[in-house]
């Protein structure tokens, strides 16, 4: 951080710039120049409060020199982050998983069947709800913990990782028992208190972005779960809303290659949420692959006209085959490779 001073700052109003970084714990390096002074602030873990400085007589400005992020952050760590899963997948690496399954566990039949498909069809990860957070207090909200012992019976049969989401920090340790990736949803991405659970609950994390969320709020949401000690941590774009009604939502693709360039993390792309029609998932979903996303979730389901949530957006399952087929190519060639593939 860079403390800017007034071109007519006294030596006593540097001074006291000074001490108060140091009363803060930090060094301080005064430089003169021949228009004003700058105080530069060193080791800066994040914690600083700026507003303790910007309010001293004679500071004309503070510039930020780093990101207000520090963990998830390139300046924190050069290499990509490899975050593995129960099943030895990898998110991170030159193999793209892909996260696939129904938006709601509804039935052992609907999970168990649907499971065994994704599988023959080269998919890592099942996905399902357990919990579903819904727009409306009326919807239907899902079969709780009846669902998360139907999704591990899954795994059982089937040797596919399980990923679900918490909607609480009551609920995180509960997830964690039959998960093996922790979901944290959009609108739960500022959810302060459970992005500090997911942290210590020693299971890896899929953070998805917010609905409204610029890139550095879904990156300071990350720094929580590294802060509290996950470093096995996996970023989803999911689309932002906007004014455009063709589309559920925004589908920001443009934030796989910005936030590789930002944080070292894993970053995937979901697709379904991120367009909500189903005809527009398998063009977006090759797109992802394109441009570099490290893994896809989507949704499908074995009849999307009965499906209890988003049945939109879900693929069937023989359009997840073909999708299957096409980004299998398009990761060749630009040097990946869909795990699963043959």
């Amino acid at each position: 951080m860079l403390v800017v001073m007034r071109h007519n700052a006294s030596k006593a109003e540097v001074g006291r710039v000074v001490g108060e970084i140091e009363d803060m714990g930090y060094e301080a390096r005064s430089m003169p120049g021949k228009q004003r002074t700058t105080v530069g602030l060193m080791g800066n873990d994040g914690r600083v409060d700026s507003a303790r400085i910007a309010g001293l007589p004679g500071v004309l400005e503070i510039i930020p020199v780093t990101k207000p992020y520090k963990q998830v952050s390139r300046e924190w760590r050069s290499a990509d982050t490899i975050v593995e899963v129960g099943n030895g997948v990898r998110f991170g690496g030159s193999e793209v998983p892909i996260i696939a399954g129904p938006c709601a566990v509804e039935s052992e039949e609907q999970i168990l069947g649907i499971a065994h498909q994704l599988k023959g069809m080269g998919a890592s990860l099942l996905r399902g709800g357990a919990f579903k957070p819904r727009t409306s207090p009326y919807s239907w909200q899902g079969l709780g913990e009846e669902g998360l012992r139907l999704l591990a019976q899954a795994r059982e049969a089937t040797g596919l990782a399980i990923v679900t989401e918490a909607l609480d920090p009551d609920g995180v340790d509960l997830v964690a028992e039959y998960a093996d990736v922790i979901q944290i949803g959009a609108r739960n991405m500022q959810n302060y208190p459970l992005l500090r659970r997911a942290g210590r609950c020693g299971k890896p994390v899929l953070l998805k972005r917010g609905m409204s969320a610029t890139l550095n709020e879904l990156l300071l949401a990350a720094e929580y779960l590294l802060a509290d000690g996950n470093d096995d941590v996996i970023l989803c774009e999911r689309g932002v809303r906007s004014f455009d009604s063709h589309t559920r939502n925004l589908f920001d693709l443009t934030a796989v290659p910005v936030v590789q360039s930002l944080s070292h993390l894993p970053m995937i792309a979901d697709p379904s949420h991120g367009t909500g029609i189903r005809d527009k998932v398998i063009p977006m979903a090759r797109a992802s692959i394109a441009a570099g996303a490290d893994g896809l979730m989507i949704e499908v389901h074995p009849n999307p006209p009965t499906a209890l949530s988003d049945g939109a957006q879900s693929l069937y399952p023989n359009q997840f085959s073909e999708l299957m087929e096409q980004i299998r190519v398009i990761a060749h060639a630009i040097g990946r490779s869909v795990r699963g593939s043959t």
